[in-house]
């Protein structure tokens, strides 16, 4: 047995101990979901639309990563509209980017990799880039929808009558502490990923411009920098989801309680 496959097995058994049933349901989403990107990768090589795959398994991985991570209905609700809609604002604004920062294809430092390989793989490597945009910011915006979700629900449980101006105090406080350790978490998580690369590119001596414009590198921060997006706007959209559906159960109990 390999060093992943080790790794993988303490992962399952830590997700049980930690989570019990719902380590298990997070887990298997986690299976699923690279099923999914398995599939991903298969049909835009069989030259299915990018757009319509992508916008499908987005969906999919989303709705597997939300539904099986938590039993609260009306959070996993939110948090899965959240997701749809910020995810549909990043993927436009990864083809606007796209189209303007021409980070698709390979760059002179893979020269040595490609050596003797044929480029001519049939694939529009503008759709391939906007791919990887798109499913490498589905994790940061699922977490950030289902947390702030979940902490307005529990806010209200606890203050039912709470007025929405009071609400919003309490979204704002508890999406700052997830906007710092979400983004922390994106950032450091890039960085690293990167070190050897940025060490490379020191030790050739690259100017600051080539450095700034090191297709390698450009295409990772501008993932990052749509994580970092893709984080805000959750935050922004599920608490506005959560402060009117409030405000509407407490114009029914109202309602009620002057019929009674």
């Amino acid at each position: 047995m390999n060093a992943i496959g080790i790794l993988v097995i303490i992962l399952f058994v830590l997700m049980i101990i930690v989570g019990h049933i719902q380590g298990v349901k997070a887990f298997l989403g986690l299976v699923c979901n690279f099923f999914a990107i398995f599939i991903l990768i298969i049909l835009i090589n069989w030259q299915f639309n990018a757009y319509i795959v992508t916008a499908i398994i987005s969906v999919i991985i989303l709705a597997v990563a939300i539904y099986l991570g938590s039993d609260n209905i009306e959070v996993t609700n939110t948090a899965f509209k959240t997701s749809i809609i910020v995810v549909a604002i990043l993927m436009a604004l990864s083809i606007i980017l796209q189209y303007f920062g021409q980070f698709q294809g390979f760059t002179t430092e893979n020269s040595e990799e490609l050596e003797g390989l044929s480029l001519t793989v049939g694939l529009s490597f503008n759709n391939i880039a906007m791919v990887v945009m798109v499913i490498s910011v589905l994790g940061a915006v699922a977490e950030a929808a289902m947390a702030i979700s979940a902490d307005l629900n529990e806010v209200i449980e606890r203050s039912p009558d709470m007025t929405s101006t009071s609400l919003y105090a309490h979204s704002r406080i508890i999406g700052g502490q997830i906007l710092g350790t979400a983004i922390n978490t994106l950032f450091f998580g890039v960085l690293g990923a990167n070190i050897p690369l940025l060490i490379w590119f020191v030790r050739l001596r690259y100017p600051i411009a080539m450095f700034v414009n090191a297709k390698l590198l450009m295409t990772e921060i501008v993932t990052m920098l749509l994580g970092m997006l893709g984080i805000l706007l959750s935050i922004w959209i599920a608490s506005w989801f959560i402060v009117r559906t409030n405000v509407k159960q407490q114009k029914v109990r109202i309602k009620h309680e002057r019929d009674i």
